[in-house]
């Protein structure tokens, strides 16, 4: 199995190196091996889990749910009910989060083609109202 040193795994990841010693410290991350100089050394394993825990951080999971989702990790197969609800309810709050956005995503379309129809408009007003419907 492939290893790789802290600063390949931060450029493979996008995680700087002080967030990497801050997830070792907090427990996000296993144990991570060593040299026997002391130096960290991760895998293919700790890779995978890294990319899972972005997917985690960039959908706006708490940290406090990341640590208990890595715990449930390490404790077994018998853990995997409360895992797949801590997932679900993970899975709703993103989707009300997409919703949310769609919606105000779709606010400012309307807006940009309210001001296109006004700049095309032969009578172009002195000042466009900003509160024209969105």
């Amino acid at each position: 199995m492939a290893t790789y040193t802290p600063s390949q795994v931060a450029a493979k990841t996008g995680f700087s190196l002080d967030t990497l010693r801050y997830y070792e410290r907090i427990g996000l991350l296993g144990d991570i091996a060593r040299t026997s100089g002391g130096r960290r050394t991760y895998d293919d394993d700790d890779l995978g889990w890294l990319g899972m825990v972005q997917c985690l951080r960039d959908t706006g999971m708490p940290i406090a749910d990341m640590l208990r989702f890595a715990e449930l990790c390490r404790n077994g197969d018998d853990t995997i009910p409360e895992r797949i609800a801590l997932l679900e309810q993970h899975d709703a709050t993103v989707q009300e989060k997409i919703a949310h956005l769609n919606t105000q995503q779709q606010r400012i379309s309307n807006k940009i083609q309210w001001y296109r129809d006004v700049t095309r408009a032969d009578d172009v007003p002195s000042k466009v109202a900003d509160s024209a419907p969105v």
